[in-house]
């Protein structure tokens, strides 16, 4: 099971191995205005240099457990 961490004020995200503070940190973005949630999976959008969100990872719902933290 992954943990993924979404931090709304600093727009961060951490992908943990495990849960939270065991598991291994396996990625780690800056820069996410947002995780949109998908019938299936978490997707991960980062801002590009022209301030437009992209999605730049996704994550399976079933095998990971989503955090917001302010």
């Amino acid at each position: 099971m992954q943990t993924l961490l979404f931090n709304t004020t600093t727009k961060t995200i951490k992908l943990y191995d495990g849960p939270i503070p065991s598991g291994s940190i396996l990625l780690e973005m800056e820069n996410v205005p947002t995780v949109k949630v998908t019938e299936n999976y978490y997707e991960v959008m980062q801002k590009d240099e022209s301030d437009r969100a992209l999605p730049v990872l996704r994550v399976s719902i079933v095998n990971t457990n989503m955090l917001i933290k302010k």
